[in-house]
């Protein structure tokens, strides 16, 4: 049996109770507490969706929530500055940076096992260095997403002394990592081959499949009633669960559904989350007179979004067409699986091979919104196959992407490598 272990997690999104978005650590955390291990949770006080902190950290620099015996929440100052301008993107990644360290080094008690950094932001991993510097703690390094390769290809980072720079400290914190996690096959292969990172200092704890919520709704959600409740009966629904911001490039389900709206007024681009680029596509979904084809819902907690998605006839996993994104898996594709939806998969590499391998369903080449909408046009009168993709997925995942499976792997994993010397 593992040792019971006292970790310092960093991440700077760190999710509040019932947010919306993607939940891979809080739910890592909640599977962790459960086993006994005691957690302790570096974040900032910005939310990931809004850029704005929320009434109960005005004026504050540092505050600490106790959830319960198991789990603490310590959040510290963001720059609200992020979506200002480049600067102020910088110092919002910086500002945590120096509020982090402040309030892991005097807010935080007792010895760590272990310190955890999981990114982007990459700027986190100075935290994570020092700290593990001054309490003598080993680091595990989590690569969420490739950075900076996915900020210069979306364009958001365009400094060539800043990416030099960027590109100099990835490599220091992969040298200094006594671990490094990687969410995808194709980000081992990167750090192993381009950047050299030896093979084993990389393990691979992916994004996962959250059963414990979908088996529930399976057996006990009333679809039918949420359908007439919500004004999707005699539609088909395609749902996006994530975020509306510039990697995502979400204009495309926009342009889909203004080719499809004429012809089959059924077909429904459902939109659930928060992003920078929400109000612009809203404008769009108006200009273009595709009301009544795309509906946007605002983020709502994760139970609620599994009702959406299992009222759902299929979900779309949607990114910019860049190469970098051919490295990830989008963690909403897992909850399409969870719940038995087929998917719409625009996004190349890994991602499509997910779906490929697993039978789940249909690649769709990203930025090619007539391709699109004439899949979702073969698909309107096959329910039979899409049903079929839905199970195929179901069980893949259930092999797979299981969480708690996937926790516990994580878990056995840093025990057996803090252990030695």
């Amino acid at each position: 049996m593992n040792k019971k272990l006292n970790i310092l997690l960093i991440h700077q999104y760190f999710l509040e109770d019932g947010d919306g978005g993607g939940s891979r650590w809080n739910e890592m955390t909640r599977l962790w507490t459960e086993k006994g291990h005691q957690i302790t949770v570096l974040a900032g006080m910005v939310h990931y969706n809004t850029g704005r902190k929320t009434a109960r950290y005005r004026g504050k620099f540092v505050h600490t929530d106790k959830r319960d015996e198991q789990l603490t929440v310590i959040r510290s100052h963001v720059s609200e500055a992020y979506n200002v301008s480049f600067a102020g993107r910088l110092w919002a990644y910086f500002s945590f940076v120096f509020s982090s360290l402040y309030a892991g080094f005097f807010k935080t008690k007792g010895k760590f096992d272990v310190i955890i950094v999981t990114s982007p932001p990459l700027f986190v991993g100075i935290s994570g260095y020092i700290l593990s510097l001054l309490r003598r703690t080993p680091l595990v390094f989590e690569i969420r997403d490739l950075w900076p390769e996915s900020a210069i290809d979306t364009g958001v980072l365009k400094n060539r002394w800043i990416i030099r720079m960027a590109y100099a400290f990835e490599a220091f914190i992969y040298r200094k990592a006594r671990l490094i996690n990687v969410l995808t096959p194709a980000f081992r292969d990167t750090l192993i081959q381009e950047k050299q990172v030896p093979e084993e200092k990389i393990v691979m704890i992916p994004n996962a499949a959250d059963f414990a919520i979908s088996e529930e709704l399976l057996h006990t959600f009333d679809v039918d009633a949420f359908r007439r409740e919500n004004d999707l009966e005699k539609r088909f629904v395609i749902t996006y669960v994530g975020a509306h911001g510039v990697a995502n490039h979400l204009i495309q389900a926009v342009q889909t559904a203004e080719i499809l709206h004429s012809k089959y007024p059924e077909v429904l681009f459902l939109m659930i989350g928060e992003g920078m680029e929400k109000a612009m596509l809203k404008k769009e979904v108006e200009k273009r007179g595709v009301g009544n084809a795309v509906r946007f819902i605002d983020a709502v907690p994760k139970k609620e979004v599994f009702k959406y998605i299992l009222a759902s006839d299929a979900g779309t996993s949607i990114l910019k067409k860049v190469d970098t994104f051919k490295t990830v898996y989008s963690n909403k594709t897992f909850d399409y699986m969870s719940c038995k939806k087929p998917i719409f998969m625009l996004i190349d590499g890994v991602s499509r091979e997910l779906v490929e391998n697993a039978r789940c369903g249909v690649y769709v080449e990203p930025e090619n919104p007539q391709l699109f909408a004439k899949i979702i046009e073969n698909y309107l009168s096959q329910p039979l196959s899409l049903q079929n993709m839905g199970d195929n997925g179901y069980t893949y995942a259930h092999v797979h992407f299981d969480r708690q499976a996937l926790a516990e792997k994580y878990i056995s994993t840093i025990t057996d490598v803090i252990g030695k010397k």
